[in-house]
């Protein structure tokens, strides 16, 4: 056990973490989005509420829950010891620093842009996940449907230009962040690495932009 310890103490322990935890985010951003797409149904939200029911009552789906916010707070934690320690060993920064001729403006700006999407999940759980966890969310006598919540939320052009912007942040994280982690467990070979670039490219960009379409739709009235 010391020796696992050890390891995942160690600096390549810590981005292989990263690596795992922010893969595994991923997929929860599929599931997310595809049951979250239930709204473009346009059908006064039912087929939405019917699945969001399925997924609060699901036992199977609750303990995915908390797998998730573990993995959420251990990317965040990871993330933040990789940035300190980067910055210990170089705490003295190059004297002419010209990023572009080796990496994209989002491959260095991950700390950034990671913040940025902590604070949109701080405002997004606020939103939905303590108001469902304090009962005022729900099918029950004297609560509110988690697709009017939604409605409700997004009359506010203030949250939806928070969520719209929030996922600008997201697609460059993504961008940079899905195929970096794959590299980091190994998965590079000349033969797949050109698709999971692609995947990855194609990933940032449909998934964040299906969740910025959500609070336009609702704001703009295209979804009643």
């Amino acid at each position: 056990m010391s020796w696992l310890l050890k390891t995942l103490g160690s600096s390549l322990g810590k981005k292989l973490l990263m690596a795992i935890t922010g893969l595994f985010l991923c997929s929860f951003l599929v599931i997310h989005c595809m049951l979250n797409s239930f709204i473009f149904f346009n059908d006064g939200g039912v087929k939405f509420n019917e699945g969001a029911e399925f997924m609060a009552h699901n036992p199977i789906i609750r303990i995915m829950e908390i797998v998730l916010f573990l993995g959420l707070i251990g990317h965040a934690v990871q993330a933040l010891f990789i940035t300190l320690h980067n910055r210990k060993a170089r705490p003295v920064g190059y004297a002419v620093v010209n990023g572009n001729a080796n990496s994209k403006w989002y491959s260095r700006s991950m700390g950034l842009l990671g913040t940025l999407i902590l604070i949109f999940l701080i405002v997004h759980l606020a939103h939905f996940w303590v108001k469902k966890m304090q009962g005022h969310i729900g099918t029950g006598p004297g609560q509110e449907t988690l697709f009017y919540e939604m409605k409700e939320v997004f009359e506010n052009p203030i949250w939806v230009v928070l969520y719209v912007a929030s996922m600008f942040s997201l697609a460059y994280h993504l961008l940079h962040g899905f195929q970096s982690g794959f590299q980091t467990l190994g998965i590079n070979h000349p033969k797949y690495t050109p698709f999971i670039k692609f995947l990855g490219a194609g990933f940032s960009i449909v998934i964040p932009f299906i969740f910025a379409l959500m609070p336009l739709a609702f704001y703009f009235k295209f979804i009643q």
